[in-house]
């Protein structure tokens, strides 16, 4: 299914529109109850392509786009949409936020028992308990609305409309700093012994042959000697110094799934939330579900644009430089454990083996995902690249992507009900053990495909992206939920796939339905940029544009200066075609290439011609 983001976006916004405002009223929640996560996902299906996407755009109506003006006309006409989505977000606000004015990141009813057959007891303390997905999802949503009011407030004339863009802004900037916080406090460090379980699991998940522990422990000491020292005086606010490795030690970094148990009290900054001083309850082992979650909530917060728009304040600055430090010590790691060894890397054995023992095609898949944003920064090399392709598209065949499902399949479980994330340490915060259940595969391989694409100007490993993106999108089109006899774009009805019979849903995924509206975005982000520059295309263009520039410059020769025939205009559409050639042959080489076989061919044209002329002679 080739990929539309514009078209499929705005089918989105219908569909969510129908689904959930009538009568100028907004209904909060789908498939499970409303909870601060799912309600942040609903309406980043909104805000996300709104302030990402320039064409998207709706802050001056005089410019909004008539397409995008008719998906969104339930809430209004174009003067009103804006309007409309900031009730909507001081909604949200005031629904996850208590009478003391602290933001709430509960996960809710997305909380699950450890096993997923097994109700969760009624208990409205167990359903506060809070996730990095709380506070990550926080973040991308309280940017979209900063950026969102930075852009609508010199266009607003009403004074009770501004109030409300000032009130709104003040709330996503409080929600925002407290999000930073409870990430920062969520970022460990995992020191252990190379002669204890989690020791000998690093080991096993690293070696690749029959490469002996010696030669890996000091292939360990060489590679991460660096980001070591790096942990130990780059890495500080909320961080256990206890936590940081010793020379003999191994480690890994990242995000546990909430504050963590030995997470420091952060006074430096925000010390008035109480997100600062909080106990924490998870354990300090990085968790790759939440690590890659918590990377993407960074990313946003330190893009150039966001840095570019001076929305964050003083205090919002300097965690965010906390934080960017600990999203490249984690790339890093990350990555360079995924690459440990130059010839057969340890990702390519799938599936990946965490340090507790687990393993899935699923984690596999989230290496990968801190692998290319990895390559994004430090612009990857062809060989790389090639070799993630590689990666990419077998995962696409384990997970059923490009490759036909069967009855009892046991890749049927990464998308429903999901990968289980155990949250080791809840049972002390709430009573219970809790897990939740990630099942974004699809979704997650197309994103990260596009993303693996813009890197690439080799054709062939870019038209490999491009079919696993497409086939994903196909295996989410069986999962569209249907109302009447017609499906509509929204999910996750797993009804249509072989052995998922039972598995019928009628209310939204809003979890499902925002990762693929970010992996639409992201294919938006792909199209815009300039398409692939093959090198051999370049020189068999630089070959065309020199034969056709020496051609044409003897035809100049030959031809009378002061002719005004249709000749001379022929000789100047040929020069035009040349230079145009020229001014394109960085950025469309095919473009180029046909521009200057026209030219080539207008040119022997006229060489015939002239034979001709000759021969009547």
């Amino acid at each position: 299914m080739r990929i539309q983001p514009r078209k499929q976006i705005l089918d989105i916004w219908r569909s969510m529109l129908a689904e959930c405002y009538r009568d100028q009223q907004w209904s909060w929640g789908g498939r499970v109850e409303s909870n601060a996560i799912s309600d942040a996902e609903q309406l980043l299906c909104l805000m996300y392509p709104i302030t990402q996407i320039e064409t998207f755009a709706i802050h001056d109506p005089d410019k909004t786009q008539e397409d995008v003006r008719r998906a969104l006309r339930p809430l209004g006409q174009a003067t009103n949409i804006p309007r409309a989505l900031v009730d909507v977000a001081l909604e949200y606000f005031k629904k996850h936020t208590d009478e003391r004015g602290e933001p709430n990141f509960a996960a809710g009813s997305y909380l699950r028992a450890m096993s997923p057959e097994t109700p969760l007891p009624e208990d409205a303390v167990l359903l506060q308990l809070e996730t990095v997905d709380g506070y990550s999802m926080s973040i991308t949503l309280c940017l979209s609305l900063m950026v969102f009011v930075n852009d609508r407030t010199p266009r607003e004339a009403q004074p009770k409309q501004r109030e409300k863009l000032v009130d709104l802004k003040e709330k996503a900037s409080r929600r925002l700093t407290a999000a930073m916080v409870g990430l920062l406090r969520s970022f460990v460090v995992n020191s252990v012994g190379s002669d204890s379980d989690q020791g000998r699991a690093i080991l096993e998940m690293l070696r690749q042959g029959d490469t002996t522990d010696a030669e890996l422990q000091q292939g360990l000491r060489d590679r991460f000697d660096r980001l070591r020292n790096q942990l130990k005086t780059d890495v500080r606010l909320g961080v256990a110094e206890e936590s940081k490795p010793d020379e003999d030690q191994f480690f890994e970094c990242g995000w546990t799934w909430g504050v963590a148990k030995d997470a420091r009290k952060i006074v430096e900054y925000a010390s008035d939330f109480d997100m600062s001083s909080r106990p924490g309850y998870a354990m300090a082992r990085p968790w790759l579900y939440f690590t890659v979650s918590a990377l993407d909530g960074i990313v946003d917060l330190t893009s150039r644009r966001i840095r570019a728009l001076n929305i964050l304040d003083s205090e919002q600055r300097s965690l965010s430089d906390a934080l960017g430090v600990r999203w490249d010590l984690t790339q890093r790691y990350w990555s360079a454990i995924a690459r440990f060894d130059d010839e057969e890397w340890p990702l390519a054995d799938i599936p990946w083996r965490t340090s507790d023992g687990e393993e899935s095609d699923y984690y596999s898949l989230l290496v990968v995902s801190v692998l290319i944003q990895d390559l994004v920064n430090r612009t990857a090399n062809d060989a790389d690249l090639v070799k993630a392709v590689g990666i990419i598209e077998e995962l696409a065949r384990r997970g059923r992507i490009t490759s036909r499902m069967t009855e009892n399949d046991p890749a049927a479980a990464m998308h429903y009900p999901g990968v289980r994330q155990g949250l080791s340490g809840s049972e002390e915060a709430v009573g219970s053990h809790l897990a939740l259940y990630s099942a974004d595969y699809s979704p997650l391989i197309i994103k990260r495909s596009l993303q693996a694409a813009q890197l690439t100007d080799n054709v062939e490993a870019r038209e490999a992206l491009m079919v696993v993106a497409e086939a994903a999108m196909d295996h989410l089109d069986d999962r569209r939920l249907t109302r009447g006899e017609e499906s509509v774009e929204l999910w996750d009805d797993l009804g249509h796939l072989p052995g998922m019979e039972a598995y019928t849903f009628e209310r939204p995924s809003w979890y499902l339905t925002e990762r693929v509206v970010e992996a639409l975005v992201a294919a938006a982000s792909a199209f815009e940029q300039e398409p692939p520059r093959s090198s051999r295309m370049y020189d068999h263009l630089l070959r065309l544009l020199n034969e056709a520039d020496h051609v044409y410059n003897q035809e100049l020769m030959r031809s009378n200066v002061d002719d005004r025939s249709t000749l001379r205009e022929r000789l100047e559409e040929i020069g035009q075609l040349i230079k145009r050639a020229r001014e394109l042959r960085n950025r469309r080489t095919s473009t180029a290439i046909a521009l200057s076989e026209r030219a080539l061919r207008l040119l022997d044209a006229l060489e015939e011609a002239d034979l001709d002329a000759g021969r009547s002679r």
